[in-house]
């Protein structure tokens, strides 16, 4: 799923008629279909719950992801699966987006489970979690990255349309390794609950951002990002 290149063995080729063979077999590597990649950031939730299962939606993130899944709806895509973090206000955002969207598949994964990245630059000073988290949520977080982000399969004939529910940083930090800012600086960008961020990944690699953060679908008083 990376340059075509990186996936034919050069050792192999063929003396006799190397380029015109390696020229053959990386177009059998070659990308043909763009993905559409559309992170949704979980709905407001319970702040005071201790434990995960605890913060669920309050009554208001329940309208925005109704409003989120009704957005959704509207673009009139053919969305081929809903990839969500395991986490409950996650599952709860996805169970009522899906709602909108009859027979698309969900799947849950503790890869996109909330964390903390990777230390921001410049730090702040309201948010230091301990240095040990950013080294077990970091190799998860870019898991997730390497999993997920990426050109489609050269097999794929067809555009397609996936869904992510999942959280903040994960998505910020995913936003900046796609377009290949420097990942330190994911803590620059500001998320509201319900929203939708749409990247595009071309056949070549290229990567599009069409939007960061979307709630221009919700009502003012309506809009959080607790």
């Amino acid at each position: 799923r990376r340059e075509p290149l990186a996936l034919v063995n050069l050792k192999k080729k063929n003396e006799e008629t190397g380029e015109e063979e390696l020229a053959s077999r990386l177009d059998h590597c070659k990308a043909k279909a763009t993905r559409h990649i559309f992170l949704i950031r979980h709905s407001q939730y319970n702040l005071d719950g201790r434990a995960d299962k605890d913060r669920t939606l309050t009554p208001l993130g329940r309208e925005q992801a109704e409003l989120t899944g009704h957005r959704l709806a509207s673009l009139g895509l053919k969305f081929d699966q809903i990839i969500h973090s395991s986490m409950t206000r996650a599952t709860e955002t996805t169970e009522i987006i899906s709602k909108h969207l009859p027979g698309v598949k969900k799947i849950s994964t503790d890869l996109l489970r909330e964390g903390a990245p990777i230390e921001p630059d410049p730090p702040v000073s309201h948010w230091k979690p301990e240095a040990v988290q950013y080294y077990e949520d970091g190799a998860r977080i870019e898991a997730a990255f390497r999993n997920f982000i990426h050109r489609a399969d050269a097999k794929q004939e067809e555009d397609s349309y996936e869904i992510f529910v999942c959280h903040a940083n994960v998505i910020r930090y995913i936003v900046c390794r796609a377009l290949q800012f420097p990942p330190e600086g994911w803590l620059r960008l500001s998320l509201n609950n319900g929203s939708i961020t749409h990247l595009v990944i071309r056949p070549n690699g290229r990567v599009a951002l069409r939007t960061l953060g979307d709630t221009g679908f919700m009502p003012p008083d309506k809009i959080t990002r607790t």
